[in-house]
């Protein structure tokens, strides 16, 4: 029943802010911008930033949740720059075999949100998973 990937939308507490943030991560101009909402179309998704000022973000700090953006090996250097340009913080992911998982850069966004640069296909961590973890159930991927 799954045909794709809607969209997906942040909570910001600043549209200005998240917008220029957005953009220069993105590197694509809003294609909607409001006073509480802005829409991105980047690699075929549909980002929506929510204008929500007054709730709390404590707890998205402590949360792995995050959206993954697929990117190609070669962009990565490329990607760091960016991120240096935001002044994003840029934060550790978790350890992995760049040869056999693909390479990641996660970074938090003004509000906190958990976003990833990732090189790596769903088959790549389906074979790293298959040989290092030989008890794990591993099913091949419905694609």
């Amino acid at each position: 029943m799954i045909q794709g990937l809607g969209h997906i939308t942040f909570s910001v507490s600043d549209m200005e802010r998240s917008v220029t943030f957005y953009s220069t991560l993105l590197g694509v101009s809003p294609i909607v911008l409001g006073e509480k909402t802005a829409y991105f179309e980047a690699g075929g998704i549909w980002i929506a930033l929510n204008l929500q000022a007054d709730i709390k973000r404590d707890e998205i700090y402590n949360s792995y949740s995050h959206v993954a953006f697929s990117i190609k090996t070669e962009d990565i250097v490329q990607m760091h720059d960016t991120l240096s340009s935001l002044q994003a913080n840029v934060i550790s992911g978790r350890s992995r075999d760049p040869s056999s998982e693909g390479k990641s850069i996660y970074v938090r966004d003004p509000d906190g949100h958990l976003i990833e640069f990732h090189t790596g296909t769903l088959t790549q961590r389906l074979e790293h998973l298959k040989k290092t973890n030989p008890t794990l159930l591993v099913k091949e991927s419905s694609n």
